[in-house]
């Protein structure tokens, strides 16, 4: 594992060092920030005299000046028109994007991007800033959608305002599919026809019931865990929405036609509720759910694995940020689902102290992308615009994606993880066990043991919270 990088956390416990380059940037981003909010006012203000001469004198009123109001009116159109609501939106969200000067290497799901300074005589040709943006720009975006056919009994045809963490949910769920069906180094087509396997992943996703992978669908399977239509949901709950629609998919679907060709495995602590300390990622477990999505016919599939955590109070604890950015560097990730409180994101890499992550807070026409359709325009399912926070900023509520492909993948992933939480100074995000409610040192030679652990599955009991928040103390651990 790379631990080049590691020396930037030195900036958590003190944040007074600040270079000159970095102040320069942060000058740079207030004068475009500045500029921006000074266009936003000046439109603000354009349209308030376009407001004022709605109150205009009687005789103008009756007609007097009707050409000019006429004209008021089509200006006045246009500046509260969608098209400039859009304009001025993107105007501060670029305030607040872009990649910053520095030189660290990123790390986005697996892969590490090696940035040149602009003067380097190998800038101009090996330079991982075009990559890291190609790579960025290829993952699946989901985003709000409006005019889809109304959710269940209710009257919702839009999930703007709530529907963020189920389509946070859906893009780290698109993503595994990628890996799985079109590997790791798969990119965008820049020209059609598109890939099958892309173009079949974008229709599982569709917003209707006959997408399995809808949010229509993804809320009636999670029903039990408290998903309501209008309702925001978090990283646990959502979580067990998606393993209970794929037990569903499971159970009706032959083996060969799963849309979600892999197992699904809630890393969520000790099922018993009387053992403190991190979620345990019990190898029996995985290899029980494994046996029994196959239904019996194969010992191991490929399997998805995530992890729900409360990582601290009103904000994560800085004791887990190193092992939160450590995971980026894992072959097996998936990014997290995550962001601001009551706003989640999906957080696809890592550079310093920053997260980069894709925003499903853009509200999209819905669109309908037929499974055969080679020619489909699927610009609104990515985003080339970078866009970034701090790490130490995010909500501690969250969830990390894994997707191992084989056994020997998922023995990796083991390895990885097992040292990860040795290397944590006491703060492991989870931890990984031979046999479940015994926890012990994993062996790289034979992580896998020779136990199939083939079981009845409890692994769709629900544990109580600690509060009404769902939250634990900051230094505590919250069994999911």
């Amino acid at each position: 594992m790379c631990h080049q990088n590691y020396c930037f956390f030195k900036g958590f416990a003190d944040k007074s060092s600040t270079s000159v380059g970095s102040k320069s940037e942060s000058s740079n981003r207030r004068i475009v920030s500045t500029q921006c909010f000074s266009m936003v006012n000046l439109l603000a203000s354009a349209l308030s005299v376009f407001e004022s001469r709605t109150q205009s004198s009687d005789c103008e009123k009756r007609g007097v000046n009707l050409r000019r109001d006429g004209w008021t009116a089509a200006v006045r159109k246009v500046l509260t028109g969608g098209s400039m609501r859009r304009f001025q939106e993107r105007i501060l969200r670029s305030c607040r994007t872009g990649m910053s000067s520095s030189t660290s290497d990123i790390w986005l799901l697996g892969v590490c991007y090696r940035v040149l300074p602009d003067d380097s005589e190998d800038s101009a040709t090996d330079n991982g800033l075009v990559a890291f943006e190609r790579d960025f720009s290829s993952r699946i975006l989901m985003t709000y959608r409006k005019g889809f056919n109304a959710i269940g009994d209710s009257k919702y045809t839009s999930d703007v305002n709530w529907g963020c963490m189920l389509r946070s949910s859906q893009m780290l769920v698109a993503q595994a599919l990628l890996f799985h069906r079109l590997g790791r180094s798969w990119r965008k087509p820049l020209q059609k026809p598109l890939d099958q396997d892309y173009v079949e992943i974008l229709n599982l996703f569709g917003d209707s019931e006959a997408s399995p992978f809808s949010i229509h669908n993804l809320l009636k399977s999670g029903k039990t865990y408290g998903l309501t239509v209008g309702s925001w949901v978090g990283p646990y709950a959502m979580c067990r929405a998606w393993e209970t629609l794929v037990r569903s998919k499971r159970e009706t679907d032959d083996f060969e036609d799963q849309p979600l060709p892999m197992a699904v495995y809630i890393v969520s602590g000790d099922e018993d509720g009387e053992r403190g300390g991190a979620p345990v990622l019990c190898i029996e477990d995985a290899s029980r759910h494994c046996f029994e999505f196959s239904r019996g016919q194969a010992d191991w599939t490929p399997i998805l694995l995530l992890v729900p955590l409360v990582l601290g109070l009103e904000k994560v604890n800085p004791r887990y940020i190193p092992s939160l950015w450590a995971t980026f560097t894992f072959p097996q990730s998936l990014g997290i689902m995550g962001g601001k409180s009551g706003a989640s994101t999906y957080i696809v890499g890592v550079q310093d102290e920053k997260a980069f992550y894709l925003d499903p807070h853009e509200v999209k026409q819905v669109i309908d992308i037929n499974r055969d359709d080679l020619e489909a325009d699927t610009s609104s399912y990515h985003c080339n615009v970078t866009r970034q926070m701090p790490l130490d900023s995010i909500d501690p509520s969250l969830a990390i994606g894994f997707y191992c492909r084989d056994k020997d993948d998922f023995e990796d992933f083991c390895f990885r993880a097992s040292n990860l939480a040795e290397e944590s100074n006491g703060a492991p995000l989870f931890t990984v066990s031979q046999i479940q409610n015994l926890p012990k040192a994993i062996n790289h030679n034979n992580v896998l043991g020779d136990n199939s652990g083939i079981g009845e599955d409890n692994s769709f009991d629900v544990l109580p919270m600690n509060d009404a928040e769902g939250n634990a103390p900051e230094d505590d651990w919250q069994l999911l």
